[in-house]
Order: structure tokens, then sequence, then C-alpha cells
């Protein structure tokens, strides 16, 4: 082995070095542009889902009475509208960390860091599954109806207001299918810092 081989660059068994310190910032880039993506996707549709079924409204008149609906009729609603409220919070934070760290060229190494990264996009993954669901299912009886249960469909009065929401609705998805991804992504950059540890031990021997 050549004197020229400097730190960071090892020797694979055909003789051709592999520069392992380079590659891994190769991959840390890729991996954080495509985080800051995810989280730009999902801080604009959350705020963008949360306005629109926040001022929703629509009155009607039925009978000489005057019934206004809103989102805070639906529990299943108000809890969306929160859920995307704290998507875009978190996502928001997580937007600057990124660039921060992007523009400083540094590689995430610190493990008690990635474990609150990895942490909170479960956290959020999970929530805003949770809020999609119930609203989806709020929705499915505000368009369909419930015979059994005599629940009317709701829909059928308020159809502006119906088409607003299923907008929102629609725009939480995509937010709930961005944060699983992102926590896939997340685990990634958590656990190949295990990896990576397990590389260089057995590298020793």
């Amino acid at each position: 082995m050549s004197s020229d081989v400097g730190v960071g660059v090892g020797v694979s068994p055909g003789n051709v070095p592999v520069y392992h310190g380079s590659n891994l910032k190769v991959l840390d880039m890729r991996v954080r542009l495509a985080e800051l993506i995810l989280r730009c996707v999902i801080c604009g549709l959350a705020i963008l889902s949360a306005v629109l079924i926040g001022t929703d409204t629509q009155v009607r008149e039925i009978f000489t009475i005057r019934k206004k609906a809103k989102f805070t009729d639906m529990k299943a609603l108000v809890f969306l509208v929160i859920a995307n409220g704290l998507a875009a919070a978190y996502s928001l934070a997580q937007i600057l960390r990124c660039v921060l760290s992007m523009i400083r060229g540094t590689v995430l190494f610190n493990k008690p860091l990635a474990w609150v990264i990895f942490s909170g996009d479960q956290l959020i993954a999970y929530l805003t599954l949770a809020a999609v669901a119930a609203a989806a299912q709020s929705a499915v009886f505000a368009k369909l109806g419930q015979m059994e249960l005599q629940w009317m469909k709701t829909c059928d009065l308020y159809g502006k207001f119906c088409n607003q929401i299923g907008e929102g609705v629609a725009s939480a998805v995509i937010v709930c299918l961005s944060t699983v991804v992102l926590s896939a992504i997340s685990a990634f950059s958590l656990f190949r810092l295990y990896g990576d540890n397990k590389e260089k031990s057995s590298g020793g021997w």
C-alpha cells in the first residue's frame, strides 16, 4: 500500500481506493435534500388544509331557520385542523434545521439528535394518520349518510361546504403520506449511524 493513501481513504480487495468520507457526505446531502423537499411539502399542504377547513362555512335556510355549517360542528375536523397546525409548525422548525446544516455542510453524526428527529417524525406521522382517518370516516357519513342510525346526507344540503372540506382532507392525505415517507428517511438516517459504528469496529480487526 502506498504512503499517498490518507485519512478517510481505504483500499478495497481489488486495490481500488475507496473514499468513505466523501461517499458519506454525498449520501447525506442527497438524503438531506429529499428530507428538505418533503418537509416543505408537508408544511405547505398542512397550512393549506388547515386554512381550507378552518375557513369553510355555508349558510342554508331550512323552513325559515338559518343554519350555518362550520368545521367546529364536527370534532374530527377540529382534530384535523389541530394536527395540521402541529405538523406545519414542526416541519417549519425542521426546515430551518435542514437549511442551516446544508449551508454549513455538516453531516449528522449526533445520535441523540437523530433519535429526537426520528421520534418527532414518528409522532407527527401517527398524529396525521389518526386525524385523516377520523376526518375521512366523518366525511363518508356526511356524504352517504347512515340510514340505520337515521343520519341524513349532510352534503346534499351543504354542497359547497362539503366540497371545500374534501379539498382540505385531500391535502391532509398527501401530508399524511409524506410524513410516513419522511419517518422512513429519518429512520434510515438514525440506524445508519449504528451501521457505521459496526463497520468501523469490524474493520479494526
